[in-house]
């Protein structure tokens, strides 16, 4: 540990997190060019130099001085009387120092003019406020389904990076307000470090190749052991039939979205019970309702661990209501009754406003149980 981050860590400073790829060496490359000018500046100052030194006698400070002055043609005149010889030295030394002069501004304007320079400056900007992210989501690939998806995000307020290999990525992003995204295939190595997925909370994979998509699956469960992640990424993918949902969930995806499917449950939800779906759309479905449902889970250090379901009284502080337990096998209990046991690492299924939900979450997660539900 440097003396420096000793330091910082006394004083309490918050050291930022840095981008495990910073594209130091791209940007030192487009900066060799630059060492041609200074190169030049050093020689010209040098033989002008030595040449007032040798042909005129003047001290070293005032050679430099009567050098420097030359050289950039400012015009403040001679520092003593030049003889015939120092005179065409000087000439000499401004024609030669102006060719120096016009090559410089040459590779300077060729290295601007390519723009390598300023997109390395951009995308290593992007680098470290994606370094800055904690708990984002990385979604691969753009495209119809990723403009919804992230149009929700957004609404929420959840962060995302969007990775794609388009050229074009940068325009895309700014046409569909994409606040972070990287330019690279999302199952490779460059992509997922990029990206910073060690400190992300899952990825979305939106591929419509299913190849892709099982690529990308195998690629962070890969990484997740790489890095020896305790908590598992999680990975909700997209497929276009049974056969690929089921490779997915075998490689490790949690979700696997089809869209046929969803379309199927939807359409058979209108015509069953056109009432109800008319009412999950009015409250659930919208971004401007207070009602909400959302899974809670119980993890083994809760207090609620191996209680019954009437001692989670949060309807009476919160304002919210259990419709539902799911056990850690997958049983789902619906409308459970009170006497009904909350096993460890079982999710609790709520219907509330989203600040009660959000309340229980925390209270769900504490190890005692909290003062305000003791005298319920």
């Amino acid at each position: 540990m440097s003396p420096i981050y000793k330091l910082q860590k006394f004083l309490g400073w918050r050291i930022a997190p840095k981008p495990h790829i910073d594209l130091t060496d791209e940007y030192y490359s487009q900066l060799k060019p630059f060492r041609y000018p200074f190169i030049l500046t050093v020689l010209v100052m040098l033989i002008g130099t030595l040449g007032y030194v040798i042909i005129e006698k003047y001290p070293l400070m005032d050679a430099i001085y009567q050098t420097g002055i030359t050289f950039t043609t400012v015009g403040f005149g001679e520092q003593h009387p030049l003889s015939d010889m120092g005179r065409i030295f000087t000439v000499t030394l401004i024609i030669f120092g102006f060719l120096a002069f016009s090559i410089s501004v040459g590779i300077v304007a060729e290295v601007f003019q390519r723009g390598y320079f300023q997109e390395i400056l951009r995308e290593r900007k992007m680098l470290f406020a994606i370094a800055r992210l904690k708990q984002h989501f990385v979604v691969c690939y753009h495209n119809e389904f990723t403009q919804q998806v992230t149009k929700e995000l957004r609404a929420n307020h959840i962060p995302f990076v969007v990775v794609d290999p388009r050229e074009d990525m940068e325009q895309i992003a700014h046409k569909y307000q994409y606040p972070y995204f990287v330019r690279a295939e999302p199952h490779t190595q460059e992509a997922i470090l990029k990206s910073f997925l060690s400190s992300a909370k899952g990825v979305i994979v939106l591929a419509s190749n299913v190849a892709d998509n099982i690529a990308i699956v195998a690629s962070v469960r890969l990484y997740e052991e790489e890095i020896e992640r305790k908590r598992k990424y999680l990975i909700i993918a997209s497929a276009n039939s049974y056969e690929d949902e089921q490779k997915l969930l075998k490689l490790g995806a949690n979700k696997v979205v089809t869209a046929t499917k969803l379309m199927a449950q939807r359409v058979n939800a209108m015509a069953v019970r056109p009432d109800m779906e008319n009412l999950l759309q009015e409250f659930l479905y919208r971004q401007d309702t207070s009602l909400d449902m959302e899974e809670v889970k119980v993890p083994k250090s809760s207090w609620l661990t191996l209680l019954k379901i009437r001692d989670a009284k949060f309807k009476n502080i919160t304002d919210v209501t259990i419709i539902g337990i799911k056990y850690k096998d997958q049983k789902f209990i619906p409308m459970p009754q009170e006497y009904i046991t909350i096993l460890p690492e079982s999710s609790l299924l709520y219907i509330g406003t989203s600040e009660g939900i959000s309340r229980v979450r925390k209270i769900i997660r504490k190890k005692e149980k909290p003062q305000e539900l003791k005298y319920v």
